[in-house]
């Protein structure tokens, strides 16, 4: 009894050092939700089912852990634990059958990381960079899912898949912004159309499929640059030159490590 005792002090006491012990708990249980889907046949069927709990404890961490909107802050904000357990339960796949079994804790540790950088974010406490670097590893690692799972022969349903994987993140990034409203839709809208376009064409140009998920994020990564060197004192030729020739550069990279 006595050592029951002493073990619930203890763990009370590692909770209490925990920011908001609920992200960690819940980021466990996305972890463990797409843990399970690697391993179940078939594939559809499991990723759909891991989809489905995945937006119902993402939806459970935004408003447990994130609180209520705050102004300034924007709504994407509430999508991005849900988005970031559906990336990766669709990434996990390419991960052959026991090296995945190892990356469990990894995974609820990185799922964790995305809520604890909002609450840095919204505390006004930095971790912006970082974030916009999440966005971008959430994406690339939802896409090459994705390419996985459908092949990209079967487009337009992959593209799709893409972009409906991309409109929450690209919201978010124009909330980090301080872009929000219409002006920050439009953007958004604007930044999903751009990363479809890549998409199309290296799907088109049938690259290898980590090659297409890279791609689609550096264009994602390259549009966000783009406008926030605009909002800047940098002229638009030069931003043009500077993320149009890092766009170029990954698609001649892409056409190099392609192999009939």
């Amino acid at each position: 009894m006595i050592s029951r005792l002493f073990a619930d002090r203890r763990r009370l006491a590692i909770l209490r050092r925990i920011d908001r012990p609920a992200a960690a708990l819940l980021a466990v249980a996305q972890a463990m939700v797409a843990a399970v889907s690697w391993f179940v046949e078939p594939a559809g069927l499991s990723v759909a089912g891991a989809v489905a709990g995945q937006l119902l404890i993402g939806g459970v961490v935004a408003v447990r852990v994130l609180g209520p909107a705050r102004s300034g802050l924007g709504l994407a904000r509430y999508a991005i634990p849900a988005t970031a357990g559906i990336a990766a339960t669709l990434f996990g796949r390419l991960i052959p059958g026991g090296l995945s079994v190892l990356l469990v804790p990894i995974v609820a540790v990185l799922l964790w990381s995305v809520t604890y950088l909002e609450l840095r974010i919204e505390r006004g406490t930095g971790g912006r960079t970082i974030g916009n670097l999440l966005l971008i590893g959430i994406l690339f690692s939802g896409a090459a899912g994705i390419l996985d799972l459908f092949e990209p022969r079967a487009w337009p349903t992959p593209l799709i898949l893409v972009a409906l994987l991309t409109l929450p993140l690209a919201v978010r990034a124009a909330d980090a912004r301080g872009d929000m409203g219409a002006e920050g839709l439009g953007q958004s809208l604007l930044h999903v159309l751009v990363v479809c376009q890549v998409g199309a064409g290296v799907i088109l140009l049938e690259l290898p499929l980590t090659v297409m998920a890279a791609l689609v994020a550096l264009a994602f990564y390259a549009w966000s640059g783009a406008v926030e060197a605009l909002r800047g004192d940098a002229s638009g030729r030069s931003v043009a030159v500077e993320f149009g020739g890092l766009l170029v550069l990954g698609l001649l990279v892409g056409l190099i490590l392609h192999r009939p």
